[in-house]
């Protein structure tokens, strides 16, 4: 199962954090803290699986990891889950913010944060992994733009309506 999705930059700002196991706010803020220093110190060439730290579970959790440009990729999990499926989860999770985003970067995480969280809610629900397919993952995505427009139409012509009325 996994534990934790955890998004952060170089110089361990939190960009996203979605734990799917209950850790109160500073216990959370410490996995934070504790994953960036053991990821930090890791040169890029090294395995990207890491045996969990005291604080994410010690020995039966992993953390399974990549390292894009700015940004540190990073699924906790337990020892239930295969490490190269994740690894290509992330692979996955990071083109669909691509194909999303056209070239994703930290601004994008940090200004399109409903956005990003939804991507991640279609590929992982409740610490299991619902959907890998790509297209899938876009389709839902593109639909959920699609009401989103409509909504904002519809709101703005409530809105004309109700300012035409007050005259």
């Amino acid at each position: 199962m996994i534990k934790a999705c955890l998004i952060f930059n170089n110089h361990g700002k939190p960009r996203l954090t979605k734990f799917f196991t209950y850790f109160p706010e500073e216990e959370q803020q410490q996995i934070i803290r504790e994953t960036f220093l053991l990821l930090s110190k890791r040169e890029d060439s090294v395995c990207n699986f890491l045996e969990g730290g005291k604080l994410i579970g010690g020995s039966d959790f992993r953390l399974v990891y990549r390292h894009y440009a700015t940004l540190y990729f990073v699924f906790c999990v337990d020892s239930s889950e295969s490490e190269l499926g994740i690894l290509d989860l992330i692979q996955v999770f990071v083109e669909t913010l691509d194909r999303c985003f056209e070239n994703v970067c930290e601004l994008d995480l940090i200004f399109h944060m409903d956005k990003v969280h939804y991507i991640l809610q279609e590929i992982v629900m409740g610490g299991m992994v619902v959907e890998t397919n790509q297209t899938e993952i876009l389709t839902h995505i593109e639909a959920q733009q699609r009401i989103e427009k409509q909504e904002a139409a519809m709101s703005t012509a409530i809105s004309t309506i109700l300012s035409t009325l007050s005259y």
